[in-house]
C-alpha cells in the first residue's frame, strides 16, 4: 500500500496542531487526509467511509482518545474490519501508557511529533492495519466456506431439502421441546408407489424429475415452519411441530396425498401418474419421550401397512 492510498483521519482539538500534523503528511506522500476537531465528528467520518488509520489527541474535551478507541475497537469487531489507531500524548511515565494498548491503540507519539517519525509510524500502522484486514478477510472467507460445506452435509444435491442427518437432528430437538412445552409432534414419512418400475422403464433421469416435482408439490402443502427432507431413494421425511397437539389436522396429509396422485407429473418423456403411501406417527407431549428412532420406526411400520392394503393412501 502506497502513502497515497492510506486512509487517514486526524482528530484534535487544537486547529494549530491539526494544521501541523496535516502539512507533515502530505509533505511524506500521504494524501487521503481527513480532518476532525472532534471524536464525534471523526466516527461520524469512520461511518462514511472507513479509515485505514485514526491519529487522534490523548486529550480532547467530550471525548477523548481512549474512548475514542473503545469506541472503533467496538464498531471495527461489529464491522470485521480494523483500523490502526496512533495517539499524541503529553503523558509521562508507563502506566498511561499500558492502559493504552490494554484498551486498543496500536502506537503513540509524544508531542510535538518529529515529522520523520510520524510519518514512519503511520507507515507502519497502515502495514499492520493492512495485513490485520486481510486476514480478517480470509477467516471470513474461511467461515462462509465451513458454512457452505455444513448445508451441504445436510441438504439432498437433487431435491434442494434436507437429507436424513438434518431430520434426525432437528426431530431431536423437537422431541424436546415437544416434551417440555406439552406440544405436539407429527412425523410423516412418505414413499412414492412403484418408483423402482419408473426408474427401469424410462431410467434414472426421469426418475429424478418425478422426485424434484414430487417435492415440490409436498413443499407446497406444508407450512414453512415444518421440515421436509429426502430420508434416501424414493422416500422422505416430514416434521410437523405443533405448539398444541390439538392443532393438528389430518385433513393437510389428505391434500397432500391428493396433490400428488390427482395430477400426472410433467416429465421429458411425457405425463406420468404418481402415486404415495404415507405414514404418520405421533407424539403429543405426553408421558415417555420417544427416541429419534422410535418415531422413525413408528412411521415406517405405518408406512408399510399403507404399503401393503395397497398403496396410494395415509396409515395414522
Amino acid at each position: 500500500m502506497s502513502n497515497k492510498d492510506v486512509s487517514i483521519i486526524i482528530v484534535d482539538d487544537m486547529q494549530f496542531s491539526r494544521v501541523v500534523i496535516q502539512a507533515a503528511l502530505k509533505k511524506a506522500g500521504f494524501s487521503n487526509i481527513r480532518v476532525a476537531s472532534r471524536a464525534q465528528e471523526a466516527l461520524n467520518m469512520m461511518a462514511d467511509l472507513h479509515a485505514d488509520v485514526v491519529l487522534a489527541d490523548w486529550v480532547m474535551p467530550e471525548m477523548d482518545g481512549l474512548e475514542l478507541t473503545d469506541i472503533i475497537r467496538q464498531k471495527d469487531e461489529e464491522l470485521g474490519v480494523y483500523t490502526a489507531i496512533i495517539l499524541f500524548t503529553a503523558q509521562e511515565g508507563i502506566e498511561p501508557l499500558v492502559e493504552a494498548f490494554d484498551r486498543g491503540v496500536d502506537d503513540y507519539i509524544c508531542k510535538p511529533p518529529n515529522p520523520h517519525e510520524l510519518a514512519a509510524r503511520v507507515n507502519a500502522s497502515a502495514r499492520i492495519a493492512s495485513l490485520q484486514n486481510d486476514l480478517l478477510e480470509t477467516s471470513q472467507q474461511l467461515e462462509d466456506t465451513v458454512k457452505h460445506l455444513e448445508e451441504m452435509a445436510l441438504t439432498d444435491p437433487l431435491t434442494g431439502v434436507g437429507n436424513r442427518r438434518l431430520l434426525t437432528r432437528q426431530m431431536e430437538y423437537h422431541l424436546l421441546d415437544a416434551s417440555a412445552r406439552h406440544g405436539g409432534v407429527c412425523f410423516v414419512m412418505l414413499d412414492i408407489d412403484h418408483f423402482k418400475k419408473i426408474n427401469d422403464t424410462h431410467g434414472h433421469d426421469v426418475g429424478d424429475e418425478v422426485l424434484i416435482g414430487f417435492t415440490r408439490r409436498i413443499r407446497r402443502t406444508v407450512r414453512p415452519t415444518d421440515l421436509v427432507a429426502r430420508m434416501g431413494g424414493e422416500e422422505f421425511g416430514i416434521i410437523m411441530h405443533y405448539t398444541r397437539a390439538e392443532n393438528f389436522r389430518h385433513s393437510t396429509l389428505e391434500r397432500m396425498l391428493a396433490s400428488i396422485n390427482q395430477r400426472p407429473f410433467k416429465t421429458s418423456v411425457g405425463d406420468l401418474t404418481v402415486t404415495a403411501s404415507i405414514g404418520v406417527c405421533f407424539y403429543k407431549g405426553e408421558g415417555e419421550q420417544p427416541s429419534v428412532q422410535g418415531l422413525i420406526k413408528c412411521a415406517d411400520e405405518k408406512l408399510y401397512k399403507a404399503k401393503a392394503n395397497g398403496r396410494n393412501q395415509i396409515i395414522f
